[in-house]
């Protein structure tokens, strides 16, 4: 009702049906970025494009630079650009041995281009190093890459991934998620609701960062 009369007011303004469902939306996507985010980002793959692009020209002027040949790789992994992502990173890996980060942004190339066994052996490493590692996604990255082929390994790592995690909402959706992709679906409803009860004990400063994942848990439940 309350967005109705919104777009009868917009309408009145404009005149027009469609520039009036146009600042609806706007007016909509806006109000989500400020107080939930369940909406991607229209400026973060700018953002990203121009990062690439100005650690590409200093890699150019040293390529002896080690962090920026990492963050360029990691940047490349949200890209989806695993090959190119690889290679910058088996050019450094042996200035990285010893972090946990770094193994897990290698295994996760490599998991997407092909080296499963190796891809796994090197989050693996990862979580030696670090059980807590990004805060446990490297076990949601190995259910994800086991889920057709091991369905066993990836409940495996489902659980593991739910081992270290109490009080985010967040992590209880991505669970949730997993479940739901390997066909739990009653484990997925379970994980929704966890994530929801988890965002209701939270304190009010914690909710803003968690509350997209409550939102988006609501409607996973539902359906």
């Amino acid at each position: 009702m309350f967005k109705l009369i919104i777009f009868g007011f917009l309408f009145y303004i404009f005149g027009n049906p469609i520039t009036a469902i146009l600042v609806l939306l706007l007016i909509v996507y806006v109000l989500d970025r400020r107080f939930v985010g369940v909406f991607p980002s229209v400026t973060k793959p700018i953002k990203r494009a121009r990062n690439i692009s100005k650690l590409r020209r200093l890699i150019a002027v040293s390529p002896s630079d080690v962090s920026s040949r990492h963050e360029l790789a990691r940047l490349l992994l949200e890209r989806r650009k695993y090959g190119e992502a690889l290679k910058l990173l088996e050019s450094i890996e042996s200035s990285l041995e010893d972090s946990a980060e770094f193994w897990d942004d290698i295994g996760h190339a490599r998991l997407h281009t092909g080296s499963i066994t190796q891809g796994e052996a090197d989050i693996i490493r990862a979580l030696e190093i670090n059980p807590r590692v990004k805060y446990g996604r490297p076990y949601l990255r190995l259910a994800d890459a086991f889920r057709d082929s091991d369905r066993e390994k990836a409940l495996h790592y489902l659980e593991q991934f739910h081992s270290i995690h109490s009080s985010s909402s967040e992590a209880f959706y991505l669970l949730g998620y997993m479940y739901q992709s390997l066909g739990r679906t009653e484990d997925a409803k379970k994980s929704y609701q966890e994530s929801l009860d988890v965002y209701r004990s939270l304190p009010k400063y914690k909710k803003r960062q968690e509350r997209k994942w409550a939102v988006r848990s609501f409607f996973r439940k539902l359906f």
